[in-house]
Formats: C-alpha cells, sequence, structure tokens
C-alpha cells in the first residue's frame, strides 16, 4: 500500500501535503516524495529514500513552494527503495508526474515497446510507464493533434492491467 495526497488550493502546498503524508505514513514507509508547482518557478520535486522525516529534512534543506502538487509514501512492489524509485515518477520531459497505489502487471511489456519508440528510464517501477505513456498520448494521440490531458489520461489506462489500473476507464 501507498499513501497519496494530493492539494489545490490558495495554501502553501508543502505543509498541507506533508501532514497528509504523515497521517498516511503506515501505508508506505520505504521511500517518500513530492512535486509541487504553482509559485512560478515550474515543477519541483524531491524524493528520498526511507521514512517521511527524510523527505521532511531534504525539503528543510532545499525549499520548495507552490499553490498545487502531490506527495506519496512508498511500500515497494517493483524496484528497490530507493531515492531513484521513490515516486513522483516523471516522462522524458520531466513536466509529467505520477504517484501510484497498485501494481500494472503489463508494465514490462509496455516499459519495451516504449524504449522502442525513444522513451528513457531512469528507474525500476511500473509507475514511470504511466508517465511515459501519458506523454506518449499527450504528444502524438494519433490523429495528428495534441491530446488534452484528461484523454492522454484516458488512452493510457486503457493500456494498463492489473490491480488498481483498468481498462474501462472513463466508460
Amino acid at each position: 500500500m501507498c499513501g497519496i495526497v494530493g492539494y489545490v488550493g490558495k495554501k502553501s502546498v508543502v505543509p498541507v501535503i506533508l501532514e497528509g503524508l504523515r497521517r498516511l505514513e503506515y501505508r508506505g514507509y520505504d521511500s517518500a516524495g513530492i512535486a509541487v508547482a504553482g509559485n512560478g518557478a515550474g515543477l519541483q520535486i524531491r524524493r528520498v529514500e526511507g521514512k517521511l522525516r527524510n523527505l521532511e529534512e531534504a525539503i528543510r534543506q532545499k525549499p520548495l513552494d507552490g499553490t498545487y502538487g502531490i506527495g506519496h509514501t512508498r511500500w515497494a512492489t517493483h524496484g528497490r527503495p530507493t531515492e531513484r524509485n521513490a515516486h513522483p515518477d516523471r516522462d522524458c520531459t520531466s513536466k509529467i508526474v505520477v504517484v501510484h497505489n497498485g501494481i500494472v502487471e503489463n508494465y514490462l511489456g509496455l516499459k519495451k515497446e516504449l524504449i522502442a519508440e525513444g522513451h528513457k528510464f531512469t528507474t525500476e517501477t511500473d509507475t514511470e510507464v504511466i508517465a511515459h505513456l501519458v506523454e506518449k498520448y499527450s504528444a502524438n494521440p494519433g490523429n495528428g493533434h495534441r491530446s488534452s490531458l484528461e484523454e492522454a489520461v484516458r488512452q493510457t489506462a486503457k493500456q494498463l492491467t492489473g490491480v488498481f489500473a483498468s481498462r474501462d476507464f472513463g466508460r
């Protein structure tokens, strides 16, 4: 199990997400991460191995802030419990981040296809496949125009099999 907290609003996002993760830390204790945006500095990410207190220390040493974001405490199912494998996972552009609770059973086949298309992977996680699929469907949906994020997520979800993944997403 993993703990996932997201926030969009007027408050400073980091304290809100950290408090939410603190309440969910029992759901994931081998790594933690946060991605925030909305302050003009673009997408900012911090990830650490170990417990939430390590993420809090990383943020203390290198602060980040924004008005929206997502945080994650991880219980590893794919890939070792390392900073490299902590969520949020990114796509090739580092503009799309994903956190995920569950198992993408067909991630190895999807990863192989994405690598053949030129995608570069940096983790051992199944979740990173989701970020790259959203990137793929955002950039080239197959009909000559850019998809909305919502449509790219729908197309991605249709490709996934496993726990917390559904081919019927959005129907």
